[in-house]
């Protein structure tokens, strides 16, 4: 996945920057093992703990003491954050909970994940089983699939665009 997810930004001479927590740097290793990712993957932030996600990505305070870090609008928060801290054509974030313990009020194998690009913010919320480093995979694998899927969405729009609505 990763590299398709490379292949369709270098196509469109795009970037990507990661905001990662409960995946701890999964998505990027994943994006760096890839021959040339360097052509369009500029870096990551792993925000572990709920501070960082606030001073770092610029996630709402409020929100984070209201609601913590396992919500919708914190993942799409950190996936902008990214994005505009590194200057990224496009931003993902992971946040959730691996286990072994529930976190913030959520079970185990509560997971967002959101994308933040030219078009706007997509935030899917999972509900993993499995063991951590299972729960751990899928997340990382699910944010670059939404990716893709977002990408090639993207590209769809331009070729109507570009076709004359046809």
């Amino acid at each position: 996945m990763a590299e398709d997810v490379l292949r369709l930004l270098a196509e469109r001479e795009q970037t990507l920057a990661v905001a990662e927590s409960l995946t701890g740097g999964m998505v990027a290793a994943e994006l760096t093992g890839v021959p040339g990712a360097s052509r369009s993957f500029l870096g990551s932030v792993t925000a572990y703990a709920t501070e960082l996600k606030h001073r770092i990505l610029g996630v709402d305070a409020g929100l984070l003491a209201a609601e913590g870090a396992v919500n919708a609008q914190v993942a799409a928060e950190m996936a902008a954050g990214v994005r505009t801290l590194t200057g990224a054509s496009w931003g993902i974030a992971t946040t959730g909970v691996a286990g072994p313990e529930p976190q913030d009020g959520r079970p185990v194998g509560t997971v967002f994940v959101a994308v933040a690009g030219p078009t706007g913010r997509k935030t899917v919320r999972l509900r993993l089983n499995g063991s951590r480093t299972e729960i751990r995979r899928e997340s990382a694998r699910t944010v670059l699939e939404l990716l893709s899927s977002e990408l090639r969405e993207n590209l769809r729009g331009q070729d109507t665009e570009q076709n004359g609505g046809i």
